[in-house]
């Protein structure tokens, strides 16, 4: 049998454990080009528009906007908009925020439901309130109020994932302890253990054929329903005058307690924009991106002169700080920033390599040319799937 996706590969960080050692960056963070684009690896395909956009005139956040909305609406991105996993009640709640730096205001939206592009309503707060933050029904009413359409936006994909999540933890929630309670302790491993994840999986199989989830997806559907997937895009914009914007948008941990919100709705956690530094933004653990305020770290960390690789990689160490360094925690957390500074320079950093040899953390860059670019990782190794398996298909 084979590992899941994100097992711990323990050799590697025993050996890669020095925290003020950083591996050599693939992203740049010296001077860069501008006008330049940078966002997490589910906007690549949406942001040749947006830097045409951008090179002829468009405005920072605009440019930004437009590729976040790609994965907004695409009803296959289980993890954004339409189509994202809803709560634990079967209901998909979206979380967003942005900040413009060229004029300094910024606008936010937490746990609203029926409103499927929420990074433009945060933009509504922004521009037609005097309020930064709106959330739940106030928030739903005042996006109705604007203009934008109430629909459905559980599709049939994601209920059917959250059905056999529903039968599978008719006896388990989410009401903790989680992770940073001191009297957590790590799952024991052994060969029991990897029977009975067998077993689960197995009694996962048969359900999810019972509730008609197609073959060809089932096993990502019982993957979602065993690790419950986090998801998020975050995009920052920079043009030829170094004017600086960042969003982020997010349908949130899945199966969530209902009114949970994470980091990206919050400013300077999940998005953080200054004029007169740069933009950072964040996908992963939100709980612990919240914690260190991580986006704000890094950009006053610039500042301070900083480049955005160094501002990234004090971020992460902040994260670990609050675990001691505690490997049987930080195993089961990720985190990625997204990093640009307004002279165009820029960084993608994260926690770990990726979840897997073969699903490495990237970020998206265009500044001409189209690319996607490998993090710069604090730790060599993987994160891994929360809680442990082993002897699961891939």
């Amino acid at each position: 049998m084979s590992f899941s996706r994100r097992d711990f590969l323990t050799t590697a960080v025993v050996g890669s454990v020095s925290l003020g050692l950083q591996p050599e960056a693939s992203a740049q963070s010296g001077g860069g080009k501008r006008p330049i684009i940078v966002c997490a690896g589910n906007g690549y395909d949406y942001l040749e528009e947006a830097y045409t956009f951008l090179k002829n005139g468009g405005d920072t956040l605009d440019a930004a906007l437009k590729v976040v909305k790609g994965p907004e609406d695409d009803p296959n991105e289980t993890s954004v908009g339409l189509g994202g996993i809803p709560n634990e009640e079967g209901v998909v709640e979206l979380d967003a925020c942005c900040m413009h730096g060229p004029t300094r205001r910024a606008g936010s939206v937490g746990g609203v439901r029926n409103i499927k592009n929420v990074s433009l309503v945060a933009k509504a707060v922004m521009e037609h309130t005097g309020h930064v933050m709106l959330v739940g029904e106030g928030a739903e009413r005042f996006a109705v109020a604007m203009g934008f359409p109430r629909e459905n936006l559980l599709t049939e994909k994601a209920r059917k994932i959250w059905l056999l999540w529903k039968e599978y933890h008719s006896i388990g929630d989410w009401w903790g302890p989680g992770i940073s309670d001191p009297k957590w302790n790590a799952p024991v491993k052994g060969t029991p253990q990897a029977q009975l994840w067998q077993i689960k999986y197995q009694r996962l199989e048969e359900i999810a054929a019972n509730l008609g989830i197609d073959p060809e997806w089932r096993a990502s559907a019982i993957h979602k329903v065993l690790f419950p997937p986090t998801g998020t895009i975050h995009c920052s914009a920079a043009n030829e005058k170094g004017e600086v914007s960042g969003c982020t948008t997010t349908s949130g941990l899945a199966y969530k307690l209902p009114g949970r919100v994470g980091d990206s709705p919050i400013i300077g956690a999940g998005c953080y924009t200054d004029q007169d530094v740069g933009s950072a933004g964040a996908t992963g653990s939100g709980e612990e991106n919240i914690k260190i305020a991580g986006a704000h770290t890094i950009v006053e960390n610039m500042r301070h002169g900083m480049s955005p690789q160094e501002a990234g990689m004090d971020a992460l160490k902040r994260i670990v700080r609050n675990y001691n360094n505690d490997m049987s925690k930080l195993q089961y957390m990720d985190m990625t920033y997204y990093i640009l500074r307004k002279d165009g320079a820029y960084a993608g950093v994260s926690l770990w390599d990726g979840y897997s040899e073969h699903e490495p953390h990237k970020i998206a860059v265009h500044d001409g040319t189209r690319r996607a670019e490998k993090t710069v990782a604090l730790m060599k190794g993987y994160s891994q799937d929360y809680p442990p398996a082993l002897g699961l298909p891939k």
